[in-house]
């Protein structure tokens, strides 16, 4: 999509906190001395990649859960979570970004979370777009190094150029996951949709 952003798509909301004084510190020291947009992104995709550990059990309970800040600070969250801080950090940074969502039918999800949900499919699986150079770039900064190495998955490569995936299988050749669906793209997060289509929505605290 080559349209030109709307210019909410660098602004702060409860959840994309991108002018709280740590997101901001962090997202200077990422970038410094960078040279242009793309390496910016590339350097923000990565830190949120590695740096912030996947854990799909990631503390939930609340709406402050899903906070920018508060997914720094913890160092660890589940795809929507990880997604609202590279969006966090981007916009700190004046790169325009917002957050998008898929139905993805993840084939490795741990059996006790499938016998909970009944399902391996979540409603809203959360990623981004960052938009450079006048295009918007799809980026997945779901599974860090080490959560590949264990599951045998290739790492989700970004280079601010073509879109990057959650990879449809392992390095062996097992299924990992199967996008069902687009579900668009959103300034802010849509709490209320993600609870309210979720399967686990009832765990979720009001």
């Amino acid at each position: 999509m080559s349209a030109e952003p709307a210019s909410g798509y660098l602004d702060h909301t409860f959840f994309i906190d991108c002018d709280h004084e740590t997101v901001r510190e962090k997202g200077r020291e990422l970038t410094a001395g960078s040279e242009g947009v793309k390496e910016r992104a590339v350097r923000l995709f990565s830190f949120v990649r590695d740096e912030i550990r996947y854990n799909i059990y990631a503390t939930r309970d609340i709406d402050a859960d899903f906070k920018a800040s508060r997914v720094l600070a913890r160092k660890e969250g589940y795809c929507v979570q990880k997604a609202v801080l590279l969006v966090a950090l981007a916009r700190a940074v004046g790169i325009p970004a917002r957050l998008r969502f898929a139905e993805v039918r993840s084939h490795l999800t741990a059996p006790d979370i499938v016998a909970k949900r009944g399902s391996n499919v979540f409603p809203y699986h959360g990623f981004t777009d960052l938009y450079i150079e006048g295009r918007w770039v799809k980026a997945t900064p779901t599974y860090d190094l080490e959560y590949c190495k264990r599951m045998g998955i290739a790492p989700i490569r970004f280079d601010a150029e073509e879109d990057a995936m959650l990879p449809a299988y392992t390095e062996d050749g097992r299924l990992n996951a199967e996008y069902l669906q687009d579900r668009g793209f959103f300034d802010d997060l849509p709490i209320d949709e993600i609870r309210k289509a979720s399967l686990s929505g009832k765990y979720v605290k009001r």
